[in-house]
């Protein structure tokens, strides 16, 4: 391994590697040890999504040859599929480290290859990307964000014409394209008239955009002072939610003000994750001294968000993402009806993994939904499929990303801040909290707890392991769960059963309604057990009782299988 590190090492010294990365090349060789195999042993993956990894030199980290590399695959793919036709591409990015040198690397290798460059002038959120793609009919996009990784770390996400991340055949494609291409084949002499700057005239058409989705402005005239404390954790929300929350008619946001602060070391927290509890510490801190009815935070290409809400003793809680999830579309849902929106073909989207409480409600209320394999680009992939034919009402993925409307196609943070806080001050019109209205929700529709295990193995044989697990899984599926009958079990392998495209994913259902999902990951010894159960709720006195009784189901069930 080490021999095969510094062979490659030592081809990174001379053309086309630029002076300085020279250097560098030449310190970790001149060091030896464990960085220098990390960096050189391998090439880094590039995935159905594009890639991400750790930044430094060689060709198994996010660097400008590696993006570079990517990049004119991208151009290769994007001038054969649309042969003949001007193309264009929008490129965004995010707080961290070098994003802006490696956003201007994608505009020189693209225009390098004739292909027009609208380059965002300053950071900005992912799904303002999906919106420029489709608002300046680009064929594709391109963000550079590593989403919530630690600090050391970035990436290339790759957005097709629709503005969605990019799913088969053309990711298949791209990825053919990207692993053929030598280093001495990438173009990296920009032709600087094929760059065009993007701004403040893109901010304002996403804003004026969300606000189309407002379903309770008189509700937000009432409650205009409702008090909200928003964190960025130090990327890019900091610049658009507060904006889309003031557009909505919010005039009583505090956001944290060492938070604020653009810094890809995010310096206040372990992890800029939301998913986290420790990454909204600082908000809820701030929420208990403005008594503040909304708290807030999202990951660094804000895509996503975290919130926490008083419950009734006063206490601030955070939610889940299944929890917000099913909120959000309970509410789009209930208004949609109220405003008379409802005609008969709109529906809803989610992952196999989230909830099926949104599953619950929608038909409930006589709305399809469609359930899609992890990752949001499904979702997109189903908008894109159904468009012209249905409505799109809203969705999302457990994994804290929702969407409404139709003209972003990936999980939005800053539109789903804007329609949480419509959502509170909604309920707060009628006299409740948005805790009330969860309550609600589960008395009506039944009270859903899920949790997720996730288990790293190492190397090789941690790989072997999963894939064992999962093949004992399917010959000797388990009969009962927590005492309950297994009723189903959905192979995601089989596509005649499921209609979705292969996917190593198992789901065990019961009689009651109990659901244990193993997914092992695609790139990583890595595999993922998902749980949802769930229960009646006769009252909101009952709430805790009921709570703790799912959360002791799922402890059984996760003894069960010596989880």
């Amino acid at each position: 391994m080490h021999e095969k590190s510094l062979k490659t090492a030592k081809e990174w010294l001379s053309s086309p590697y630029d002076k300085i990365t020279q250097e560098k090349v030449k310190a970790l060789i001149e060091q030896g040890g464990e960085e220098l195999i990390e960096s050189f042993y391998k090439e880094l993956d590039f995935g159905t999504g594009g890639m991400r990894g750790i930044m430094g030199v060689g060709p198994n980290r996010i660097n400008k040859y590696t993006i570079g590399k990517a990049t004119q695959g991208l151009a290769n793919t994007l001038i054969s599929m649309y042969e003949g036709q001007d193309v264009s591409v929008a490129i965004a990015y995010d707080c961290r480290n070098n994003s802006n040198k490696l956003a201007l690397s994608v505009a020189e290798v693209l225009t390098a290859n004739g292909i027009k460059a609208y380059l965002f002038n300053s950071l900005r959120p992912t799904p303002e990307l999906s919106f420029a793609v489709r608002e300046l009919g680009c064929k594709g996009g391109v963000v550079i964000t590593a989403s919530h990784n630690p600090k050391e770390y970035n990436g290339f996400k790759v957005y097709g014409a629709d503005g969605a991340q990019i799913v088969n055949p053309f990711d298949a494609e791209l990825i053919n394209k990207v692993r053929a291409l030598s280093i001495d084949e990438v173009n990296f002499n920009a032709n600087k008239e094929l760059i065009f700057g993007l701004g403040d005239e893109m901010d304002s058409t996403y804003l004026a955009r969300l606000k189309t989705l407002s379903l309770s402005p008189e509700a937000i005239i009432k409650q205009k002072d409702l008090p909200i404390v928003f964190t960025g954790i130090h990327g890019t929300g900091v610049v658009m939610v507060p904006k889309a929350l003031k557009s909505f008619g919010f005039n009583n946001v505090t956001t944290v003000a060492s938070q604020d602060v653009i810094d890809g070391n995010f310096p206040t927290v372990h992890s800029p994750n939301p998913e986290e509890p420790a990454a909204l510490e600082q908000a809820i801190l701030l929420a208990k001294e403005k008594g503040a009815e909304l708290v807030m935070g999202t990951d660094p290409d804000a895509d996503r968000v975290g919130i926490a809400i008083p419950n009734p003793e006063g206490e601030y809680v955070l939610l889940n993402g299944n929890q917000t999830g099913s909120l959000l579309v309970n509410y789009l849902i209930s208004r949609w009806k109220e405003l008379g929106k409802i005609k008969g073909n709109e529906f809803v989207a989610k992952t196999i993994v989230t909830t099926g409480l949104i599953d619950t409600i929608a038909t409930a209320n006589k709305v399809k939904v469609y359930n899609t394999l992890t990752g949001f680009k499904h979702i997109g992939a189903i908008i894109k499929k159904l468009e012209g034919q249905e409505q799109f009402i809203g969705g999302g993925e457990e994994s804290y990303g929702y969407l409404s409307g139709d003209f972003v196609r990936d999980k939005d943070a800053v539109m789903s801040c804007a329609l949480i806080a419509e959502m509170v001050a909604w309920a707060k019109s009628s006299g409740k909290t948005l805790f009330n209205l969860m309550e609600e929700m589960y008395m009506e529709h039944g009270f859903y707890l899920e949790d997720l295990v996730s288990i790293t193995k190492q190397g090789r044989s941690g790989q072997e392991e999963i894939s064992e697990k999962m093949s004992d899984l399917r010959k000797t599926p388990p009969k009962t769960i927590a005492d309950e009958e297994v009723l189903q079990v959905i192979d995601y392998l089989e596509s005649q059963q499921t209609g979705l495209p292969k996917s190593n994913v198992l789901q065990f259902i019961t009689n009651k309604g109990t659901k244990v999902t193993a997914r092992p990951s695609g790139t990583e010894p890595k595999i993922k057990y998902y749980f949802s159960v769930q229960e009646h709720l006769s009252s909101k006195s009952e709430y805790l009782s009921t709570k703790e009784k799912l959360t002791k189901k799922i402890a059984k069930i996760q003894s069960e299988m010596n989880l």
